[in-house]
């Protein structure tokens, strides 16, 4: 059967064995239906999800902790769903967000082809055995497809013996792309894929998965990635919605909807309050009317009989009226509370930067770039270029400046930010591209309170909660938060330090952010009146910051970092 050909149903009565595409209604893309999958706990993550993801790119947003994640592990069969099924091609390549090696683990170890390599290397040496080649098969060439493999993701001449821990984040990552297209999947899942990827590797990225044949699941918040894709697949609330196009089409979408549903939502309350006044106004009125029925009653001017058989009457009429109004005015609050529901009313992410009146001409980094510099590790002159393309002997920044450092990975970027914040004359906050250790039982209330001595736990936990750990969330262990939540967690201890800081140096801050997350770093930013350095791949992140000026590093020209290198 061939690739294109073989398909699979998942649910919780399967034993997630592939099918013949006969026996399969849908024979193309992945397809959920009448997902339900609950975690250990009790929280539910889908509820009755449904989702036709078609051949192309689809693009899966959502809030951290929605459930993307759960979603690709139910598609690989990682995860078993409670109800409903999944259809999906047989073979399915999987990226993760976080690309993990073994410490003497190599290129060819990544893209899988380390024992046929041997293997190769054996027969061709003339000491092959038959099991040599069973591992061969019809693998003869799988050098030369390994190599054009590599060089079309920007890493020609990649020597397969190289160890990985020689190599940056950007080019594992795009090494471990290289093996999952090696492998000719019939589907591609990936968590993050541009996370610390340069520009030009981001753009071969989109160029591959343009070119796969089949469904491709990406999880992401690069908008200029998402801006790109066939579709966006949105998980909020245990469902799933596609919109048609890229971020762009579905942000139209759904500010549309949104204004109607504010629309929808002041029609009601004002329903609402008619009904309300309509009823009481019909209350007044039955008053009034018993009113003159009891002085009626008291003056006796009617026969007893016909006196009974009115009020009996009045009674009856007076009910009907009040129980049509008490319907009216339930309807119309249940219709409120319904359209209420429409409007999105998501936790926003609130990053309280700390107030700083920092002075235009006050020197906030001075940093000599010529051999010899004050500041060691500081990378030798010629090698940076500021956006006119010159190369300047030193950096000099000066009050609030906005510059954004940008350069191909192993280009120098760490180290000449290391440099930078050695020789700030103001205090300064870091936020690292790799996560400081932190004890993973430590509570994120106590990891975030020893930043400050004498911090009382009422400032402690009001910190938090603008950062989105309120309530109990504060008293999570730091191992059991996504990425996202642990970025998060830096971005406030950096915020929460004793001495605010004057500048601010962030390297890929929105790796592992959902994009709310994003929006609202970038309006956080924006806002600062303080000195900012920003270290970013992402450039529709940046195009944001309002920058005053560039830099970058040039690999042909600067030095590499101590280890990741070019290939």
């Amino acid at each position: 059967m061939s690739a294109a050909g073989r398909r699979r149903v998942l649910g919780p009565s399967t034993l997630h064995k592939p099918v013949p595409a006969a026996s399969a209604a849908i024979t193309d893309g992945i397809h959920l239906s009448d997902l339900h999958f609950s975690f250990a706990d009790g929280t539910t993550v889908f509820d009755g999800a449904q989702a036709d993801l078609p051949d192309g790119v689809t693009g899966l947003i959502g809030a951290n902790g929605a459930g993307k994640s759960t979603l690709l592990r139910l598609v690989t069969g990682a995860l078993v769903p409670e109800g409903g099924t999944i259809t999906a091609p047989a073979v399915i390549g999987v990226l993760p967000q976080t690309v993990g090696a073994a410490p003497a683990a190599t290129v060819a170890d990544a893209l899988g082809i380390s024992e046929v390599l041997e293997a190769l290397a054996r027969i061709e040496a003339g000491d092959g055995t038959p099991e040599d080649f069973d591992t061969v098969g019809t693998d003869w060439d799988v050098a030369e497809r390994a190599g054009a493999t590599l060089a079309r993701l920007g890493l020609p001449g990649a020597d397969p013996a190289r160890p990985l821990r020689t190599l940056s984040g950007g080019q594992v990552r795009m090494i471990a792309l290289a093996g999952l297209l090696l492998a000719a999947p019939d589907a591609l899942l990936l968590d993050e894929p541009t996370n610390d990827l340069d520009a030009p590797a981001r753009a071969r990225l989109r160029e591959a998965l343009a070119g796969f044949a089949g469904p491709v699941i990406t999880v992401s918040h690069d908008l200029e990635l998402l801006g790109r894709v066939d579709r966006i697949a949105e998980v909020r609330d245990g469902k799933i919605r596609t919109f048609t196009g890229g971020y762009a089409d579905y942000r139209a979408a759904i500010d549309t909807e949104q204004q109607a549903a504010q629309r929808h939502v002041t029609e009601a309350r004002a329903d609402l309050r008619r009904q309300r006044k309509v009823k009481e106004d019909a209350q007044i009125t039955l008053a009034r009317r018993a009113r003159y029925a009891a002085k009626m009653n008291r003056q006796k001017n009617e026969p007893k009989m016909v006196m009974g058989l009115r009020r009996q009457a009045a009674e009856v009429s007076a009910g009907k009226l009040r129980g049509a109004h008490a319907a009216a005015v339930e309807e119309a609050a249940e219709t409120l509370d319904r359209v209420r529901r429409e409007v999105r009313s998501d936790r926003r992410l609130r990053i309280d930067l700390p107030s700083t009146a920092l002075p235009a001409d006050r020197r906030v980094v001075m940093l000599d770039l010529t051999a010899g510099g004050p500041v060691a590790g500081a990378p030798p002159a010629g090698r940076l270029t500021d956006s006119g393309g010159t190369a300047p002997e030193a950096i000099e920044v000066r009050g609030p400046e906005r510059i954004g450092l940008t350069g191909d990975n192993g280009s120098g970027k760490t180290t000449l930010l290391s440099a930078l914040v050695a020789a700030a004359d103001v205090p300064t906050g870091v936020l690292t591209q790799r996560r400081p250790d932190r004890d993973p039982q430590s509570t994120v209330a106590e990891e975030v309170a020893r930043l400050r001595p004498g911090a009382d736990a009422e400032t402690v936990r009001a910190h938090l909660a603008r950062l989105l750990f309120r309530g109990r969330a504060g008293d999570r262990e730091i191992g059991a938060l996504s990425g996202g939540e642990r970025l998060r967690l830096e971005l406030g201890a950096v915020l929460f330090a004793k001495t605010a800081p004057q500048l601010l140096v962030l390297d890929e801050p929105t790796n592992d952010l959902d994009i709310d997350a994003v929006e609202q770093l970038v309006a956080a930013l924006t806002d600062w009146p303080g000195a900012l350095i920003v270290v970013s791949h992402d450039r529709g992140f940046a195009d944001r910051l309002a920058l005053t000026r560039r830099w970058h590093l040039d690999t042909d020209r600067a030095a590499a970092e101590p280890e990741p290198g070019p290939l």
